[in-house]
């Protein structure tokens, strides 16, 4: 006979019910009891075995018997398995039985609520406590918190303070990790001076737990203050550094101080790897992530999930798809992160069919749905391969919602590039107009690019206007626009777009390209005299320039923003750190090499050129990175087909 039923009766029975019905209820379960094959054992026994639904049947029998052991151990067994329905009996046993739990138990019946998503539970059995201590605040403000309710977290650690409840250092580790944007951050300070008071900043959660408060924020120099302040450091606080330099795109920085940790002998775990490996890819340091790979091996590591994404963004960063897809083939189960991450590789190299044929694989495989980075790698990587029919075909789908995602501005973004680069200048134009969100600068500097490229002055005119408009620092937009115009042969509106520029005292970001040689990283930037083989670099450089000019290289001094001759436009681009760095390229490895060259900004149409002369004139296959794309060079011609 099951007898689970009638536990469900007697936890539901009547709260007004007095003793006496209640020890009868309890002697008719008794009885019922004998239908069991053996005699139950005492909870300890039961719990300890494992046998949960055996054990609330051992305590219904026992009735307002039971006390601070049996639940105890009735509640650690449903934390244990995340027993949600069974954990609601014992707690409404305790109703039921007028039993008034302590302090601990209270806390536990958070602590179980909140690990069994029931924040709402959790809060009421807070509220409803006569006392509380430093553990049942600080469990309800973790649960809070681990679940992305910041607000409440921080709300709630104030009413904390206002009981005259002392938080401890795990109070401040966990209302730390809620104080996010602005208003988070600025009473995160004011936490950090009330840590400060108490004497808690040289612990070592709750430092951790600062300086990860202060890099998300951006704050990275008082996050670096915090970490060399703490007097131990474990893997959380040395993870935490690297990941916030990684994070904010201090890529060197990052490496830098990992090197420094390794030589004081810290420990590393499979995140701190993962946040190594970021910050690798955003050097394109492909020696040293393959180093980081094989250490990963050769520890033994667990391969998780987020490592092995981590290694396929890396590979596929460093223009390395072979190795970013071995790995993605070998994983024995993917997120939609990886997938995304494979495809967004292939995007950024301009490979539309493997795109396309990916996603399709995924759709066929149908164990992870696609998210909306994933339609927008696909939208991306059609637009860089020039399949423009079947990124139309795919924003489509996309907008039938068949997936359940909304069109964010990005994917009409990609749409509108897209359009752009198959010369369909009016089409993006009118989208532009019809779509539900306001267009960015990046949207208008899309399409302004594809009038350039497409001669459509019209639009392109009303394009660059708006822009100036919307980025007046932005002195890319001045140069798409006056080239517009140059090529119309409007040479007037050219010189009022380089007076208005000069005007408004706009500056360029300065270029940066850096290219990587026996694990080391040789950064130039415009003109730079700072490398140390600076002489060799700019004789090879003239050199190349009288060898290429002989092959029918013309240097493009629309790119060069100032008013000056010819002669000293032609030594500006000379000068550009995409030139230098292929120069460093070409005097320090052995002929046939493939030379690999970085670049932190978009690559200009004269560097373009010459890096296309460099592989025809020498035979080298270029692969140069911008903030946009990979282009790869070979024999002359560029993948990206002169359109980026």
């Amino acid at each position: 006979m099951k007898l689970l039923p009638y536990i469900d009766l007697f936890l539901h029975y009547p709260k007004h019910a007095n003793a006496s019905i209640l020890n009868q209820f309890t002697r008719q379960l008794t009885t019922l009891s004998s239908f069991l094959p053996t005699k139950p054992t005492n909870l300890n026994v039961l719990c300890t075995k494992g046998r949960l639904q055996e054990a609330l049947l051992e305590m219904a029998i026992q009735g307002p018997e039971i006390k601070f052991d049996g639940y105890n151990m009735l509640l650690n067994e449903c934390v244990n398995k995340r027993a949600v329905r069974e954990g609601q009996r014992v707690h409404a046993h305790m109703i039921k039985t007028c039993y008034l739990p302590p302090v601990y138990l209270s806390t536990r019946l958070i602590i179980f609520y909140t690990k069994c998503e029931r924040l709402g539970c959790a809060r009421h059995v807070l509220d409803e406590m006569r006392e509380r201590n430093v553990v049942s605040w600080t469990a309800m403000i973790s649960g809070y918190s681990q679940r992305g309710f910041a607000s409440e977290a921080l709300h709630l650690f104030v009413q904390m303070l206002r009981s005259d409840t002392e938080p401890n250092e795990y109070t401040f580790a966990t209302v730390l990790s809620s104080c996010t944007g602005v208003s988070g951050f600025e009473l995160g300070r004011q936490i950090h001076s009330l840590i400060f008071k108490r004497n808690y900043e040289n612990h070592i959660f709750v430092g951790s737990s600062l300086l990860d408060m202060y890099a998300k924020a951006g704050r990275i120099n008082e996050a670096r203050g915090v970490f060399e302040c703490l007097p131990e450091r474990d893997v959380v606080s040395c993870t935490a550094i690297i990941s916030g330099y990684a994070q904010l795109g201090l890529d060197e920085e990052a490496l830098e101080l990992f090197c420094r940790l390794q030589r004081e002998g810290m420990s590393s775990n499979y995140v701190t790897y993962a946040s190594l490996l970021t910050a690798l890819s955003g050097l394109a340091a492909l020696d040293h992530g393959k180093q980081v790979h094989s250490h990963v091996l050769r520890c033994e590591l667990p391969f998780y999930v987020v490592l092995q994404n981590s290694l396929i963004d890396m590979y596929s960063k460093c223009g390395n798809l072979n190795y970013a897809r071995k790995i993605f083939n070998n994983m024995p189960v993917r997120t939609v992160i990886s997938w995304n991450a494979m495809l967004v590789g292939y995007s950024k190299h301009g490979k539309g069919v493997e795109v396309v044929k990916l996603f399709k694989l995924m759709r066929e495989e149908n164990k992870v749905k696609p998210d909306s980075v994933t339609f927008l790698a696909v939208l991306s990587g059609c637009s860089h391969g020039g399949l423009e029919d079947k990124g139309l075909e795919m924003f489509d789908e996309m907008m039938n919602g068949g997936d359940g995602i909304e069109a964010g501005i990005e994917h009409y973004g990609c749409v509108i590039d897209l359009l752009g680069r198959a010369g369909r200048v009016e089409e993006a134009f009118a989208l532009i107009k019809k779509m539900p969100f306001e267009p960015t600068a990046a949207i208008w500097g899309s399409l302004l690019g594809a009038c350039r490229v497409h001669s459509n002055t019209n639009i392109g005119e009303f394009v660059g206007c708006r822009l100036l408009e919307i980025e007046p620092e932005n002195a890319g937009n001045y140069v798409i626009l006056s080239n517009l115009y140059a090529s119309a042969g409007r040479w007037e509106d050219v010189r009022n777009v380089r007076e208005l520029m000069m005007a408004k005292a706009v500056i360029k970001e300065p270029g940066r390209s850096w290219i990587e040689l026996d694990q080391t990283i040789h950064t130039f930037y415009a003109s730079d005299r700072s490398h140390p083989r600076r002489e060799e670099v700019f004789l090879k450089a003239r050199e190349l320039l009288v060898k290429f000019k002989e092959s029918g290289y013309v240097p493009d001094q629309s790119c060069v923003l100032y008013d000056v001759d010819e002669e000293q436009k032609e030594k500006i681009l000379l000068g550009h750190s995409e030139k230098l760095a292929l120069a460093f390229g070409l005097i320090s490895t052995p002929e046939g090499v493939p030379l690999r060259v970085i670049k932190n900004l978009r690559i200009c149409v004269d560097c373009h050129n010459f890096a296309k002369f460099v592989s025809k004139v020498y035979g080298r296959q270029v692969s140069l990175r911008d903030k946009n794309r990979f282009h790869h060079v070979a024999g002359g011609i560029c993948s990206c087909g002169d359109y980026w």
